[in-house]
């Protein structure tokens, strides 16, 4: 069995909504990290067997296989494959382990893998009927099977009531996130990952160079004054300040088998050790990050103890916290460059993004192993085990 090995990763910034991509078309916005790849590596495009993308809401805009047209716009030719996929949430590190696999069968040798999610120009829930008002595009039948449909909201706020959260728990899991991000962003840690972007704003030329989110000042009486987003006062604990932010973004990794980067004289950064995807109660839908690791160490050589860094998806405080509450690891080694709740959540990019954040920051620490995993909509979770070269 083959080796599958890191090469690169990078994202673009992340932008809020309505913000400095408002005017950039997804497919453009897909297309840089693909362009950024090849500048920092030196490949031929035609080198690059598939492209395979995720994107969670495949429709208008980001419809027609992004993942086919983002190499096209790129200027990689007519000669390279690409691939759309949805695994809603997971979508990005989906891409990432259908990759590594496809490397580990010796089926490929060099792919891109990652995702693109534009939620200004195509809202989530786009592909169907608006799930945050209650209602779904699913077909009746389905509750011959399941009794209740929620959204991740009530899913977070159920956790968050079934573990005993407090609002002001979860708020200081999010202040501190903030907090990570902005000692981050100044100590340079996301230099070497987030690559500019050349764009457009309102008819003039304009370069985005860091993620628009992030309020790396927020205390927790900011916190404490801001409005519940799921349920009425006093019945919740979730509000936009402990949830992920709603932004604009796109990432890559460049995939190939250890021999086919020793071929290109490429150094990977890591090598991908062990992937995993679970299926857990549709209800609650959120608590996937806690399985999935159970798992993904379970059929791996590593246990908790031996991972140095993680990064478990902030799509909401109450995901995060009862996963180290269920795991036992340790908060000082989770996200510490902040999540999704400072950065934001641009889903089909998300899994593509946390994978490059966990790679760059072994890298930069000297740490040996690291995993990734996330919460994904109707109850699934994913993980992914990677291990610094």
């Amino acid at each position: 069995m083959q080796t599958a090995v890191i090469v690169d990763a990078v994202r673009t910034p992340f932008g809020k909504r309505d913000g400095s991509f408002r005017d950039t078309h997804p497919q453009d916005l897909a297309a840089a990290p693909l362009e950024a790849l090849e500048a920092r590596n030196g490949f031929d495009p035609e080198s690059v067997e598939d492209v395979i993308y995720g994107c969670v809401t495949p429709v208008d805009e980001q419809g027609l296989n992004i993942g086919r047209i983002a190499p096209m716009v790129a200027g990689w030719g007519d000669g390279v494959p690409g691939v759309q996929l949805n695994r809603m949430c997971g979508s990005g590190q989906q891409a990432v382990n259908f990759a590594a696999t496809n490397v580990m069968a010796g089926q490929h040798d060099v792919l891109v893998a990652g995702g693109v999610e534009h939620m200004t120009r195509v809202p989530l829930g786009s592909d169907g009927v608006d799930g945050v008002a209650g209602e779904s595009a699913v077909t009746d039948t389905y509750f011959e099977q399941f009794d209740e449909l929620t959204h991740q909201g009530e899913g977070a706020e159920r956790i968050a009531e079934n573990y005993g959260f407090t609002r002001e728990e979860l708020d200081e899991l999010a202040v501190d996130s903030q907090r990570r991000w902005g000692e981050a962003w100044e100590d340079g840690r996301y230099d070497d990952q987030i690559v500019p972007v050349e764009t457009e704003l309102g008819g003039e030329e304009t370069v985005v160079r860091a993620d628009e989110h992030p309020r790396p000042e927020t205390d927790l009486e900011t916190l404490s004054n801001l409005p519940l987003s799921f349920r009425e006062e006093g019945d919740g604990a979730h509000h936009p300040g402990n949830s992920s932010g709603i932004v604009d973004g796109a990432s890559a990794l460049l995939i190939a088998s250890e021999e086919a980067a020793a071929a290109h004289g490429w150094e990977p950064m890591a090598r991908i050790r062990q992937t995993e995807v679970v299926g857990v109660d549709p209800v609650t839908m959120l608590t996937g990050p806690i399985p999935a690791t159970e798992r993904v160490l379970e059929q791996s050589a590593y246990e908790l103890a031996d991972v140095d860094l993680f990064e478990v998806n902030e799509a909401f405080a109450s995901v995060v916290a009862a996963w180290l509450e269920e795991t036992g690891a340790p908060w000082e080694r989770t996200n510490v460059n902040g999540g999704a709740i400072a950065h934001g959540h641009p889903l089909g990019a998300t899994g593509a993004a946390l994978l490059t954040k966990l790679v760059h920051e072994l890298e930069r620490t000297g740490g040996n192993v690291g995993l990734s995993t996330m919460c994904i909509g109707f109850g699934q979770g994913i993980a992914t085990i990677v291990e610094r070269v």
